[in-house]
């Protein structure tokens, strides 16, 4: 499994889990990308990065205000100084041992926990193991913004897996997901509506 460190984990429970990570972090990780949480050896958290915030601090409040302000002055702020940068990610799933669940996990990762970016050979294991049970806890998720959160993430799962050959996967995931919300017509629209883009070309 790819090594890439975006960040540490601040606090979490079953359903989600909120990441603390430097401004020189953030050219990695992306809205709607795939994270990994490694408890253990044999037990990882899976989930999609659904909010990426950059609080403000005292210094920031008198720099928007003042006149002038240099490049130097802002990259000394965004590079040297601990900017709070904050990531929250919904859980999809877990893997235990060789095999990967659509469920949520036993038990939340704990406070400082590493978090990694999936890379594109974890992004297929983990979105073709079963059949879309992880679409799941993403359409349950009624506070966050579905139709772009599944769109985004479908746009860099099918790059992963047309990387691969498997051309048919994105067909796959949309037919699925007509099926789970054909008794919602709203949210079935604003869902194929984000998908648009991204079902005809890689």
């Amino acid at each position: 499994m790819t090594m890439l460190e975006i960040g540490r984990l601040l606090r979490a429970g079953t359903t989600g889990f909120v990441v603390g990570c430097r401004v020189n972090q953030l050219d990695a990780p992306v809205f709607g990308g795939l994270t990994r949480v490694s408890l253990t050896d044999d037990y990882h958290v899976y989930g999609l990065i659904h909010d990426i915030h950059i609080d403000d601090d005292g210094l920031v409040r008198q720099l928007v205000t003042a006149s002038g302000v240099s490049d130097a002055v802002i990259q000394d702020n965004r590079v040297n100084r601990n900017v709070p940068v904050e990531m929250s990610v919904l859980t999809v799933g877990y893997r235990h041992g060789d095999k990967i669940y659509h469920l949520l996990p036993p038990r939340p990762p704990l406070s400082l926990d590493i978090i990694y970016l999936c890379d594109a050979a974890e992004i297929r294991s983990f979105t073709s193991a079963g059949h879309f049970g992880y679409f799941r806890h993403i359409l349950r998720a009624s506070d966050l913004p579905i139709a772009e959160l599944l769109a985004a993430h479908l746009q860099q799962a099918q790059a992963a897996h047309h990387a691969n050959g498997q051309m048919d996967w994105t067909n796959a995931a949309v037919q699925e997901l007509i099926t789970l919300l054909r008794d919602d017509y709203p949210t079935l629209m604003g869902v194929l509506g984000a998908l648009g883009e991204i079902v005809t070309g890689d």
